[in-house]
């Protein structure tokens, strides 16, 4: 397992492995997301939920997996003391709006599939799928700027 955590990557960057495979199923979250907004927009609402479903699941199995273990070894022991300084307040701010996507995108996710308690049921939600869903890419685009600094740059 150790050596999957060092081995290095195939994108040709400074990167592990893990990161490599992180940015490539995020990448591929990303389009699945997109791809269901597409669905979505010429009212293919079942295939859309089918998709957004999968693309919910995949993105946080990909999240807890790697990105947050990663946080935890790296990132957070140095914080607060190093909070301001590069690559942790880039890493955390992009965690922040990370959790916010994800916890909103689950939430949808979950209520599509009518999986929610009664009370927690909105019946328009199409405001709450565009928030997640540009939270999302807001997401994804920082952290492609975030492996591009570290692993690209070696900031």
């Amino acid at each position: 397992m150790s050596d999957f955590l060092t081995t290095p990557g195939f994108l040709g960057t400074k990167a592990t492995l893990r990161s490599d495979l992180t940015l490539v199923l995020i990448l591929v979250t990303a389009i699945l997301f997109t791809i269901g907004f597409i669905l979505a927009r010429r009212k293919h609402f079942t295939i859309h939920r089918w998709v957004q479903t999968s693309s919910v699941i995949l993105n946080t199995l990909v999240v807890l997996i790697s990105m947050v273990t990663s946080y935890i070894i790296h990132i957070l022991p140095g914080i607060p003391a190093k909070l301001l300084q590069g690559d942790y307040a880039v890493t955390t701010l992009h965690g922040i709006i990370g959790a916010f996507a994800l916890l909103l995108g689950v939430f949808v996710a979950l209520r599509g599939n009518e999986l929610v308690p009664h009370r927690l049921r909105f019946k328009n939600y199409k405001h709450f799928m565009r928030w997640a869903y540009s939270l999302y890419m807001l997401a994804t685009l920082a952290g492609v700027m975030l492996y591009v600094i570290v692993f690209v740059y070696g900031i």
